[in-house]
C-alpha cells in the first residue's frame, strides 16, 4: 500500500474529529506542509460547533518523531520560522477551544511530537511508547508550547531534567511523572481512545471549554482574579441549554442528555 499523498487525514464522526499525522515513511516528522495542513484543519474544527472532541494520532510506527530535520537543514532559520508559525497557532486554537483534546500515542513521541502531545487534555499511550524531548541533542531549545506545558505537568525540577538531559522516558516513567493518563496494550489503544472520545463528545461541550480555560489560565491570575473568572464562566454556563438539561436530569434522578449547546 502506497503512502498517502496528504500529510494529514481528517475524519469526523458523531462529534469526534480525528486528526491523523500521515507521513509514516518519516515516522510522521512534521514538515511545513503537515504544519500548514494541521493549522488549517484546527482552524476549521475549532469553528465547528458540531465538533465535541478532537483526537490526535499518528499513522504507522510512531505518533510523531519530531520536526522534519531536512526542512531545518536546508535553511535553519527560515525553516524554523515556517514550521513554528502554524504550529504555534495550532496550540493557541486548541487551548482556546471548547472541545477536549486526546493524544493517542504509540511508538515514538519526540521533539515537536512530544510538544504536541503535551498540549492535549488526555494522553493515552501504548505500553511500548518512548518519549524524548530530544531538542538539546540538536543544540536547540524547545518549541510548540513545551516550556509552558511541561513544568505545569511535572514541576520545574522534573521539567528541567527531562529537557536538559533529553533521556528517553518509557511509559512507566511518564505515567509516574504525570505526562500521560493511561498506559494500554497496543491492541487496546484504538478502542479505549474511541470510548473516551465518545464519552467526551456526549458531554456539555461549552462547560468543558470554560473548565479547560479556567485550569490553563489559573497560573496567570491571582486568587481574586481566578474567583471572578470562575464566576463569569459559571454564569455563561448557566445560560446554556446543557445546563438546563443537567438541572432537569438531576431533579428527575436521571442521567443528563447533553447536546453541546
Amino acid at each position: 500500500m502506497s503512502a498517502p499523498t496528504h500529510p494529514l487525514q481528517l475524519d469526523q464522526q458523531h462529534g469526534v474529529a480525528t486528526l491523523t499525522f500521515s507521513r509514516p515513511e518519516a515516522l510522521n516528522a512534521i514538515n511545513v506542509p503537515m504544519a500548514l495542513a494541521l493549522r488549517d484543519a484546527v482552524r476549521q474544527l475549532t469553528q465547528d460547533t458540531s465538533v465535541r472532541c478532537i483526537v490526535l494520532r499518528g499513522q504507522g510506527r510512531a505518533f510523531m518523531a519530531g520536526g522534519d530535520l531536512a526542512t531545518l537543514q536546508a535553511n535553519p532559520v527560515q525553516g524554523a520560522q515556517d514550521l513554528l508559525g502554524p504550529l504555534n497557532e495550532v496550540v493557541e486554537l486548541l487551548a482556546a477551544g471548547n472541545a477536549p483534546v486526546i493524544a493517542q500515542v504509540h511508538g515514538a513521541a519526540a521533539g515537536a511530537g512530544l510538544s504536541v502531545m503535551l498540549q492535549a487534555d488526555f494522553v493515552l499511550a501504548a505500553e511500548s511508547t518512548q518519549l524524548n524531548m530530544a531538542y538539546i541533542k540538536l543544540g536547540a531549545s524547545c518549541d510548540v508550547g513545551a516550556s509552558w506545558a511541561l513544568p505545569r505537568l511535572v514541576g520545574l525540577r522534573h521539567a528541567l531534567e527531562i529537557a536538559l538531559l533529553s533521556e528517553p522516558l518509557n511509559t512507566e516513567q511518564a505515567l509516574r511523572l504525570g505526562l500521560i493518563n493511561r498506559v494500554l496494550p497496543a491492541a487496546d489503544l484504538d478502542a479505549d481512545v474511541q470510548q473516551l472520545a465518545k464519552q467526551l463528545a456526549s458531554g456539555p461541550t461549552q462547560a468543558y471549554g470554560h473548565m479547560r480555560r479556567l485550569m490553563r489560565n489559573s497560573w496567570q491570575r491571582t486568587l481574586p482574579q481566578q474567583l471572578e473568572a470562575e464566576a463569569q464562566a459559571f454564569v455563561q454556563c448557566a445560560k446554556t441549554e446543557d445546563f438546563s438539561r443537567g438541572l432537569s436530569a438531576f431533579f428527575a434522578k436521571q442521567p443528563a442528555s447533553f447536546i453541546g449547546q
